[in-house]
């Protein structure tokens, strides 16, 4: 069996561990390594990685609802200003946007100053900072239509996005997690299927690479579980630096590569 059946596997497996206790699918950290490391070409890496977050979901969100923490308004809300936003994302990516570049620039300039200063504010005293009020509705909507949109392009799912936002307007960590893997879970299977019917109409590589994105959801499939197991055993204040550091740290990363 091919080696990056085996590497597809055990990044799933490792980043989802970690990343599913914030309700982030690993998605967004595991599109670097498939372009980089596992050879996935552009913009097939785009579905590959939707196809990760199909297979993987249902790892984390068995157990949260198992563990009664998947509320559904929230989730359902998400979801539905969400899907427009993939699908539209779809079309953008096979015929607009095929480059990585724009991507790396844009998503460094969104996390890496919300992961800072989502730390920096859950260290400060607690007295010293007012809690602020959650999103309204129709704010909550274009957050997650705009988040839609651009997991859609570039197959991150969503929930790395969506989970610094909302963190950092006050939602609880036990709260926010579920909905968005929830959230998440629904764009990518959305996602997944628009780029298998762009696939027949577009040149160029457009379809998944099918094994390395199934070696990678199975790796997640079961990282995502473990990491829901682990979530209610960490305090808040972990949980939200653990979504901050990550945010930064993808920020970083993806600055590093655009200014490369």
């Amino acid at each position: 069996m091919d080696w990056t059946i085996w590497a597809g596997l055990a990044a799933g497996l490792l980043i989802s561990t970690v990343t599913a206790p914030v309700g982030v699918s690993g998605a967004v950290f595991l599109l670097p390594v498939q372009l980089s490391v596992l050879g996935v070409p552009s913009p097939a890496v785009t579905p590959t990685n939707l196809l990760f977050n199909v297979v993987a979901g249902p790892g984390a969100l068995w157990r949260y609802r198992r563990d009664a923490a998947l509320h559904g308004a929230l989730a359902r809300r998400l979801a539905a200003w969400t899907l427009p936003g993939v699908i539209a994302g779809a079309a953008v990516r096979v015929f607009a946007l095929p480059g990585p570049d724009t991507f790396r620039i844009l998503v460094a300039a969104f996390l890496l100053p919300l992961g800072t200063w989502l730390c920096l504010r859950t260290l400060r005293p607690a007295r010293r900072r007012p809690a602020p009020p959650e999103p309204s509705p129709p704010a909550l909507a274009a957050i997650a239509l705009t988040v839609g949109m651009v997991g859609g392009i570039y197959g991150i799912g969503g929930g790395s996005l969506l989970g610094p936002v909302l963190a950092a307007r006050g939602m609880p960590m036990a709260r926010l997690a579920p909905a968005t893997l929830a959230a998440t879970f629904t764009t990518s299977l959305a996602g997944a299927a628009a780029y298998a019917v762009l696939a027949l109409v577009s040149p160029g590589p457009v379809a998944p690479d099918w094994w390395l994105g199934l070696a990678c959801g199975l790796g997640g499939l079961i990282g995502g579980y473990l990491g829901a197991r682990l979530q209610p055993r960490l305090p808040e204040t972990a949980l939200r630096l653990l979504l901050g550091t990550l945010a930064a740290a993808l920020g970083a990363l993806y600055a590093a590569r655009a200014l490369a």
